[in-house]
């Protein structure tokens, strides 16, 4: 089973990894003022994971593709690292699909 990772940036703003069972980081959140916004965070990747309809697969500049987790709103919840290939990308989405619904939180 995966889980949330609860950590305090250096500028003070909170923030969660996603990590599949393997420890390897799928999905990290922005920045967020307050703790409570960010496990307002964690439930709304946790409840949008399970559509596959809410990832949106992007290529970056470098050429590597990574993905966004978006709310209904359309606002992005959480975004993948970069990856080698779309292959592995579409890996990451299936992984934080399986993951995210019944993640622990953790607060590091």
């Amino acid at each position: 089973m995966g889980k949330f990772e609860i950590t305090v940036r250096k500028n003070g703003e909170f923030q969660f990894n996603l990590k599949a069972t393997n420890g390897q980081v799928i999905l990290t959140s922005e920045g967020y003022t307050t703790k409570s916004a960010c496990l307002n965070g964690v439930d709304s990747v946790k409840k949008n994971a399970v559509d596959i309809n809410r990832f949106e697969k992007k290529v970056a500049k470098n050429g590597k593709p990574f993905f966004n987790l978006k709310a209904s709103n359309g606002q992005v919840i959480g975004a993948s690292q970069m990856y080698a290939n779309e292959k592995n990308c579409d890996n990451g989405i299936a992984s934080v699909m399986k993951n995210a619904p019944d993640a622990e939180v953790v607060e590091l």
